[in-house]
Formats: C-alpha cells, sequence, structure tokens
C-alpha cells in the first residue's frame, strides 16, 4: 500500500506524539510515587521526624522534673511552706489567746527557714545545682517569710508605734526593688544580688527571729524584744541602703535605655 508524500510525512509524527505522552506520564506517576504522603494537617511528615519531636519533648520534660527537684529546690519550697505554718501559730497564740509554747513553736519553724536560706546556695553552689527556678523562687521565699511575720507581729503588737515605721521602709523597699526587678527583666537586663544584701537579709531574719520569740523569751531575759527593736531598726537602715543601691542601677538602665 502505498502513501502520499502528506500522509508519510503524518504518520511518524503521530507516532511520536503518542510516545511524548507515554513519557510524561511515566514521569508523572514517578513524581507523584516520589512525594511523601501529607501529615494529619497536610504537612509531609516521616515518622522519624515525629518520633524525633517526641523524643526531644520528652528528654526536655525529664530535665525540667528533675531541676525542680533537687536539694536546694526542695529546700527553698520548704521554706515557702513555713510561711503559713509561723503565722498560723503566732494566730493562734496571740490572737486566738491560745498557750505560749507556740511562740517557741513558730520560732523553731522559723529558724529551720531560716537556715534553709544558706544550705539552698550552699548546696547549689557546690553540687552545681543552679538553675533559672531556684534564682527566681529564693528571693520570693525570702520576701514572703520576712513580710509575712512583720505584718502578724504587728497585728499582735510586737511590733508598735515608732517601731512600725521601720517595718514599713522594709515593706516598702521589697516591693520597690520586687517592682524594678520586674520592669527590668522586660528589657533583659538583671541586678544581681550583692553580698551587703545577703547581710540584710541575714540581719532582717535574726530580728524578726528575736521579736517572734517576744514575750516567751522575755519571761527568761527581759530584753529579748528590746533586742529585736533594735535589729529591726538597724536592718531598715540597711534596707534603705541596699534599696538606694538597686534604684540607681535601675535608673541608670533606664536613662540608657530612653537615650
Amino acid at each position: 500500500m502505498r502513501f502520499s508524500t502528506k500522509e508519510r510525512r503524518r504518520a511518524p509524527v503521530a507516532h511520536s506524539g503518542n510516545v511524548n505522552i507515554d513519557v510524561c506520564n511515566a514521569a508523572m506517576r514517578r513524581f507523584a510515587l516520589s512525594v511523601p504522603a501529607p501529615g494529619r494537617y497536610g504537612d509531609p511528615m516521616s515518622s522519624s521526624t515525629t518520633s524525633t519531636g517526641s523524643a526531644n519533648g520528652a528528654s526536655t520534660a525529664a530535665r525540667l522534673r528533675a531541676q525542680s527537684l533537687t536539694l536546694p529546690n526542695i529546700l527553698t519550697y520548704g521554706r515557702i511552706v513555713a510561711v503559713p505554718l509561723v503565722v498560723g501559730a503566732l494566730f493562734w497564740q496571740n490572737i486566738l489567746h491560745g498557750p505560749l509554747w507556740l511562740r517557741w513553736v513558730a520560732l523553731g519553724i522559723f529558724i529551720a527557714a531560716g537556715v534553709s536560706d544558706f544550705l539552698d546556695g550552699y548546696f547549689a553552689r557546690i553540687w552545681e545545682q543552679q538553675s533559672s527556678l531556684g534564682r527566681m523562687l529564693d528571693p520570693i521565699a525570702d520576701k514572703l517569710l520576712v513580710s509575712s511575720c512583720l505584718l502578724m507581729l504587728g497585728a499582735e503588737k510586737t511590733i508598735h508605734g515608732w517601731s512600725l515605721l521601720a517595718a514599713v521602709v522594709i515593706l516598702c523597699r521589697e516591693i520597690l526593688v520586687s517592682g524594678l526587678r520586674e520592669y527590668l527583666a522586660e528589657l533583659r537586663v538583671s541586678i544581681p544580688v550583692t553580698r551587703l544584701a545577703k547581710w540584710k537579709t541575714t540581719m532582717q531574719l535574726v530580728a524578726v527571729g528575736f521579736l517572734i520569740c517576744g514575750e516567751a523569751g522575755d519571761a527568761i531575759v527581759p530584753v529579748v524584744t528590746e533586742v529585736g527593736i533594735v535589729l529591726l531598726w538597724l536592718s531598715a537602715l540597711l534596707t534603705l541602703y541596699t534599696g538606694w543601691d538597686y534604684l540607681y542601677a535601675g535608673l541608670h538602665h533606664l536613662y540608657q535605655e530612653d537615650a
């Protein structure tokens, strides 16, 4: 059978077109097979990626639990728990007219809490267990313990008259420094605790300890409350000085931020 010249030219062209279509279809099938199946929310996700993410999340949670249960942090938790116990013993003894030995109970719990303030930092340093959680909770626990005891001692009239001004100075300084730290944290500026500030906290704890002993101690040594009042004034003066240091450092950073 003979083909005309035009037909002979069209036949190979038609055959070439069919071959090209087959090649394109095969390429599309290979591409479809190479694309991974979409995940639950439409994003390609392999099982290895999912398992790796789950493992990382589990290890992070385990690490956080381990940090929160170190001995220094447990001591800090205990200091926070001591706050309602000391306040409750003082309230029961004075406000509810309970027995005098409750003041000795309050003093014992307070001394244990004060000693833990030294031990948590000591253990954290020697065992290298310092953590962000501990750095946050340690000053909070100190402020809760001192502030709540000062309020109770003022309510029961152990601190009265002009001595109330010393307690007001201490409370106002703690609020000022806490607010300043919170604002500077937004600027990613940290103010380290100075050695003098640590001595201030120690003197406050000693003064409050004498005042908690109060009339129970006066029954043995008549000057216990007076010694506590004198130490309270000294700690208030030291509180003013350290508060000015923190305020000056904070204002310096604020002026730099506005400049």
